[in-house]
C-alpha cells in the first residue's frame, strides 16, 4: 500500500551485546529487517534448541524472528506518531534470551518519521474582530497548526489568501517558536466591507509537502481601540504530580488602557489549548488565576498553554500569552524486579563470576525518580553486575563452601533514587552441590601432651582429633605416625597410634633427666577419592617427678669427714662464714631448694639464709666463745614428698696457729686452758728462749759489724730465687704485727708463718718498729733463707708471715717442728 516506504536497517553491535536497526514508521507486514543471527554471529539453527525468545515493554509485538533462519521481519505495522506522540526520538527496545548458556542481547529499534500527516488547526474556522479605526501597521495573532510528524516534515510555513487589506508576517516568541500573524497593509472601511473572508494555509517539509488549510473570518468593528496586554508573554509554572485539585499554578495579569467596558479584562484559555489540558486547568476570568481542576494525568513533562485577555468593548480586543506548566515527577512508583533466568544448583567448585541468575529492574518514574541502584547483602559470596540497561546479572564473586553454606537466600534490594525513596525487594534461592574440597582440619595448630616421667607401659597419652566437612566417605578419617626419630631412635619404638580414632599410646617410661621433650607429626587422612590429607604437630612435655634428692657441691664431706672453715676471731658480726652451694637435678618446684639449720653447737652464734644459702654470725665474736662449733645443715627441694641432704660443717675460730688443728668430735666442748702438756711446754719454751736470745744477740753483733743489710746472709743470686711477696693484712682481721705472704718462688704450699724477717735491700723505707706502722697493702719482698719459721696452719688462699720486728731471728725449737709436720700431714 506504501510502496515508497523503504526499511533502513542500520546495524550497530556493540561490546555488550547490542544491535541497532533503523526502520521507517508504517512499513507492511512481514518486510525484512534483517537476519538477527548473522547480524550477531549466532547459528540460525541454534536458535530454537536454546530456546530464543525477545522480551519488550511494549504491548504490541511489532517485529517477528524466524527460528530456523534468524530473518528479522515486520510482524505489525508501527505508528510512530501514536507510539511516541511528540519525542523527537522513537525508539523500540527488544531483549534476546537465549539459554545454553545463558545469553543476553539487546536490540534496539530506531522508528524513523515519514510525511504522513497533514497540518491541521484546532477549529474549523476563526474569527477575528477589527475596528475599523486601526491604522495600517496593527497585528493580530492567527492561530498555529498542528503537525504529528517530527523535522522536516512538520510545519514549516504559512500563506495566506491574496487581499488587499491584510499580509501574513511570521514573529517568534520568546521561547524562540514561531507564530503567524495578520497585520493590516490598509486602513478598512466597514462601511464599505465588513466581513473579509481569508484563507490561512499551513505548509510542511514533506516530500511532495502536505498542507493544511483554515477559514478566518475578519469582521470590522467600531470603536474600542486598545488591546489588553500581559505583563508577560510567556508565563512559567512548576507544579507536583500529585497536586490536588484547586492547587494554584500561576496568576496571569493584562491591563487595558481603554475606559469602561472596554477596560475590563476577562481571561480565558485559547482556542489553540487542547481540550484535555482544559479539563486539566482552570483559569478564573477576573483574577487570572490558574488552578489545577483534575488529576494530572500526563506523561509529558512539560504542558503548554495559550491563556487570551479578551476586553469587554463592544468590539472586544484580546491579546495571548503562553504558560509553561512544568510537572514536577513525584516517585509513585517502585522498581520492579523481574527474574528473567535462574541457575540452581551450582556446584560448590564453580569459578567466581559463574552467572547464576539474569534480573530485570525497572521503575516508571521519569527522570531521578526512576533511576534504580541494586545490591545484595555484603557478607555473601555473589555480587550484582550491571548488564545491558536495566539488567543485571547476579555472579559468584569468590569460591563457594557447601560444607559452611549449603544453600543461600539471596535477597535483591532494587532502590530508586526518589525522595523518598522507594524499595523493592525479591529474594532468589540458590542450593550448592557438594564436591570433594575439604581435606580433614585438625581443632588446633599443634597439641602438647604432658605426660610425667616414669609412667607405665602402654599409658594413654592423647587422642588427636581430626573434623571433615565433607559427608560420607569424602569426610572419614584415619590416623598414622609420620616417620621420625627421637633421641636418636625410632619414634615407633616411643609411640603407638590407634588408627581409628587417634589414640596414642606410650611403648616405654620416659625419664625426665635424659628426655625432656619431643615431637612428632599424625597425619589424618580421608577417604575421598583424590584423598586429601592434613599433618598437625603434636609436642610432648615430660613432666617432672620428685624422684632426685639435693646434691651438695660445697663444702665437700670427703670419706665422712667433715668440712672445716676458719672463722677470724675478731670477725664482726653478720661475717660470712661459707655458702652451702647445692643442685637438684629435678625441674621446677621439684628443684627449688631452700637451706635450713638442723643443728648448730651455738644457736645464737651463727644464722642460714634459707634461699642463699650463706652461713654468716649473728653477732660480733667474744672471748668466752667455745674456738670450734659444729653445725649441720639441711638442703631440702619443694617436691611432694620433699627429699633433702644434709652436710656437716665444722667452724674453728683462731687467733693463733695452735688453735687451728682442732679435732672436731662429737662432744664440741673446748679442752682444758691447762693441763700437763701445756704446763711443760712452757717451762721448755721459757728456758730454750733464754738461751736463743743470748746466742742471737750475740750473732746481731757480728752481722751488724760485718753487713747492714740481710744481703750479707743470702747471696745475691739466690734472693730472688727466695723471695716472697709480703703485704699487710687489715687491722680488723689480724694484730698489727701479722702480715701476709704470697709465694712467688720455690714456696709451693700455702702456710701460717710466724718467724722473723731480716729486711733485704729493696725494703728500705719500712720503717723501725711495730709491723703494724707499714700501711695496709704494702708487699715486701722477703728472702726465704731470712725466714725462720715457727708454726704452721693451712690456708688455701695465702699465706700470713708473723714478724717480730724488734728481734731479727729467731730459731725454731724442735716441738714446734714436729707440730708442723704432723699439721701437714692433716692437711
Amino acid at each position: 500500500m506504501r510502496g515508497y516506504l523503504m526499511v533502513f536497517c542500520l546495524i550497530c553491535c556493540t561490546a555488550d551485546g547490542q544491535i541497532v536497526y533503523s526502520i521507517a514508521e508504517e512499513t507492511e507486514r512481514g518486510a525484512s529487517v534483517g537476519n538477527i543471527a548473522k547480524d550477531l554471529g549466532i547459528d540460525a539453527a541454534t536458535l530454537s534448541a536454546r530456546k530464543f525468545r525477545m522480551i519488550t515493554g511494549s504491548s504490541k509485538q511489532y517485529f517477528n524472528i524466524n527460528a530456523s533462519t534468524g530473518a528479522l521481519s515486520v510482524n505489525e505495522p508501527i505508528d510512530r506518531e501514536q507510539l511516541c506522540e511528540l519525542k523527537s526520538v522513537c525508539l523500540l527496545n527488544y531483549e534476546l534470551v537465549l539459554e545454553n548458556p545463558l545469553e543476553l542481547y539487546r536490540m534496539e529499534f530506531k522508528v524513523l518519521d515519514i510525511n504522513d500527516n497533514s497540518p491541521s488547526f484546532p477549529l474549523s474556522e476563526y474569527h477575528i474582530n477589527m475596528p475599523e479605526f486601526l491604522s495600517p501597521g496593527a497585528r493580530f495573532t492567527l492561530p498555529t497548526a498542528q503537525d504529528l510528524d517530527e523535522g522536516a516534515n512538520s510545519v514549516q510555513n504559512y500563506t495566506l489568501s491574496p487581499d488587499e487589506h491584510f499580509y501574513l508576517e511570521m514573529q517568534i516568541r520568546g521561547d524562540g517558536s514561531k507564530y503567524p500573524e495578520l497585520v493590516l497593509k490598509k486602513a478598512l472601511d466597514r462601511e464599505q466591507q465588513a466581513t473579509h473572508r481569508l484563507v490561512l494555509t499551513a505548509k510542511d517539509g514533506g516530500n511532495p509537502p502536505k498542507s493544511g488549510d483554515v477559514p478566518v473570518i475578519v469582521t470590522v468593528l467600531d470603536t474600542n481601540d486598545n488591546a489588553p496586554e500581559f505583563e508577560h508573554s510567556v508565563y512559567r509554572a512548576s507544579i507536583l504530580e500529585n497536586s490536588p485539585s484547586g492547587t494554584l499554578v500561576v496568576q496571569v495579569h493584562a491591563t487595558d488602557l481603554d475606559e469602561g467596558p472596554n477596560g475590563e479584562v476577562r481571561y480565558s484559555f485559547s482556542n489553540t489549548t487542547s481540550a484535555d489540558l482544559q479539563r486539566m486547568f482552570s483559569i478564573h476570568p477576573h483574577t487570572g488565576e490558574v488552578t489545577v481542576n483534575g488529576v494530572l494525568a500526563v506523561q509529558r513533562p512539560l504542558l503548554e498553554m495559550l491563556i487570551e485577555a479578551r476586553d469587554n468593548g463592544a468590539f472586544g480586543m484580546s491579546s495571548t500569552a503562553k504558560l509553561l506548566v512544568e510537572i514536577t515527577d513525584v516517585n509513585n512508583h517502585g522498581p520492579e524486579i523481574t527474574i528473567t533466568s535462574l541457575s540452581s544448583p551450582i556446584p560448590e567448585d564453580a569459578a567466581p563470576g559463574t552467572v547464576i541468575a539474569l534480573l530485570s529492574i525497572l521503575d516508571k518514574d521519569p527522570g531521578e525518580n526512576g533511576k534504580v541502584t541494586c545490591q545484595i547483602s555484603e557478607n555473601l559470596p555473589f555480587q550484582l553486575k550491571p548488564s545491558l540497561q536495566n539488567y543485571y546479572s547476579l555472579v559468584t564473586s569468590e569460591l563457594l563452601d557447601r560444607e559452611l553454606i549449603s544453600e543461600y537466600n539471596i535477597t535483591i534490594t532494587a532502590t530508586d533514587l526518589g525522595f523518598p525513596p522507594l524499595t523493592t525487594q525479591r529474594t532468589v534461592w540458590v542450593q550448592i552441590s557438594d564436591v570433594n574440597d575439604n581435606p580433614p582440619i585438625f581443632s588446633a595448630d599443634a597439641f602438647d601432651v604432658f605426660v610425667e616421667e616414669n609412667n607405665p607401659l602402654g599409658a594413654f597419652l592423647y587422642q588427636v582429633s581430626a573434623s571433615d566437612p565433607d559427608i560420607g566417605e569424602n569426610g572419614r578419617v584415619s590416623y598414622t605416625l609420620r616417620n621420625s626419630t627421637v633421641a636418636g631412635s625410632a619414634l615407633t619404638s616411643f609411640l603407638s597410634m590407634n588408627l581409628a580414632n587417634g589414640s596414642i599410646y606410650a611403648k616405654r617410661a620416659f625419664d625426665f633427666e635424659q628426655l625432656r621433650s619431643f615431637h612428632f607429626q599424625v597425619e589424618a587422612k580421608d577417604n575421598g577419592s583424590p584423598a586429601l590429607s592434613a599433618a598437625i604437630r603434636v609436642n610432648v612435655y615430660i613432666s617432672d617427678q620428685n624422684d632426685n634428692a639435693p646434691a651438695i657441691l660445697y663444702p665437700i664431706s670427703q670419706n665422712g669427714s667433715v668440712a672445716v672453715e676458719v672463722v677470724p676471731r675478731l670477725a664482726d658480726e653478720d661475717y660470712l662464714v661459707t655458702k652451702v652451694v647445692a643442685d637438684d637435678e629435678d625441674n621446677a618446684q621439684n628443684a627449688w631448694l631452700s637451706y635450713h639449720l638442723s643443728h648448730s653447737s651455738d644457736s645464737t652464734l651463727f644464722q642460714l639464709s634459707p634461699h642463699s644459702g650463706e652461713l654468716r654470725t649473728t653477732r660480733s665474736m667474744r672471748s668466752t666463745d667455745f674456738l670450734k662449733h659444729k653445725v649441720v645443715v639441711v638442703v631440702r627441694d619443694h617436691g611432694d614428698p620433699p627429699l633433702s641432704s644434709t652436710v656437716t660443717v665444722g667452724i674453728l675460730l683462731a687467733d693463733t696457729l695452735s688453735q687451728a688443728l682442732p679435732d672436731f668430735d662429737d662432744s664440741g666442748e673446748p679442752p682444758p686452758l691447762l693441763n700437763a702438756t701445756n704446763i711443760y711446754l712452757i717451762v721448755s719454751l721459757a728456758c730454750v728462749s733464754f738461751i736463743f736470745a743470748a746466742f742471737i744477740f750475740f750473732l746481731a753483733i757480728i752481722r751488724l759489724c760485718r753487713c747492714r743489710t740481710c744481703c750479707c746472709c743470702c747471696p745475691a743470686d739466690d734472693y730472688k730465687n727466695y723471695c716472697y711477696s709480703v703485704h699487710m693484712l687489715p687491722s680488723s682481721h689480724l694484730p698489727p704485727d701479722m702480715l701476709e705472704v704470697t709465694g712467688v718462688g720455690k714456696l709451693t704450699h700455702t702456710y701460717l708463718y710466724r718467724a722473723s724477717v731480716g729486711l733485704g735491700p729493696s725494703n728500705s723505707s719500712i720503717p723501725n718498729g711495730d709491723a703494724g706502722n707499714v700501711p695496709s697493702g704494702s708487699r715486701l719482698q722477703v728472702p726465704g733463707p731470712c725466714i725462720q719459721v715457727q708454726q704452721v696452719q693451712s690456708d688455701r688462699s695465702s699465706v700470713v708471715l708473723v714478724l717480730h720486728l724488734i728481734t731479727l731471728s729467731i730459731a725454731l725449737d724442735e716441738k714446734l717442728r714436729l707440730t708442723l709436720n704432723a699439721h701437714n700431714s692433716w692437711v
